[in-house]
């Protein structure tokens, strides 16, 4: 399944205009992520909000993952403190993936800001989240928290932006983004033989793990006949006709 290192802003020293900082919000941004990461199959660890960029960029190299997203909003230069608007997604142009992926990003952020001509992929060859991580990275610079609109953009639309966010990375890996719902327990039941666990909602995709007759798995979300489950630590996709709620 795919794995990603969530990177939301510790910079509360960042505050936004109406309160609060870039920290706070940001990391709201993240947790709402959370339960529709799950739901559509994506694995993700968290960054350490008492460590910096280093320690992040470090945090994230220690691992595996597939992709590292880096959250957080702008502050324009002091000449023009409060005028400029806009969403940045930067991008390292050593790493084709990378460019995909922030596209994607930009493009669905068309869909939610309220200035869709402002949603812009950007090369990056100083932004050191971006350009030091193994995982494919991007940086998200959500609106400008010194400009009052933005501000209040990113505090109204807190859930639809995370939504927004997951929606790109199922578009970049390929997958369904599937509604949050409340998690449940299910029970295998097979002809004794074990049920396989996918990488993808595919009878073609690669089998990750098995999952015995009669065992207890936890259940995030349905779709097309498939269940995100997570038995003994691994995620992936099962045949929902083998498991009964």
């Amino acid at each position: 399944m795919p794995t990603i290192f969530l990177s939301p802003s510790t910079q509360e020293w960042n505050p936004y205009v109406g309160g609060g900082n870039e920290e706070v919000y940001m990391n709201q941004i993240a947790d709402r992520m959370e339960p529709y990461l799950r739901s559509s199959g994506i694995t993700y660890v968290r960054n350490d909000p008492d460590r910096n960029v280093t320690g992040a960029i470090s945090d994230s190299n220690a691992g595996h993952y597939d992709v590292h997203l880096a959250l957080h909003s702008n502050a324009a230069p002091e000449n023009l403190s409060g005028l400029l608007r806009g969403i940045d997604v930067y991008y390292s142009p050593y790493d084709e993936s990378s460019q995909t992926l922030a596209i994607i990003t930009a493009n669905n952020f068309m869909s939610i800001y309220p200035l869709p001509d402002k949603c812009t992929a950007r090369p990056t060859t100083s932004l050191a989240e971006v350009l030091q991580t193994n995982a494919t990275a991007i940086l998200c610079e959500i609106g400008y928290h010194d400009n009052e609109q933005d501000a209040n953009w990113i505090r109204d639309n807190l859930t639809s932006i995370a939504i927004n966010l997951v929606q790109s990375l199922c578009d970049y890996f390929g997958i369904p983004l599937i509604e949050a719902g409340p998690v449940l327990r299910g029970t295998v039941v097979t002809n004794d033989s074990g049920l396989n666990i996918r990488q993808f909602p595919s009878i073609e995709s690669a089998v990750i793990g098995s999952i015995p007759n009669g065992a207890s798995v936890t259940v995030y979300s349905s779709t097309n006949n498939w269940d995100v489950v997570s038995y003994q630590g691994m995620t992936g996709y099962a045949s929902s006709e083998y498991i009964v709620i």
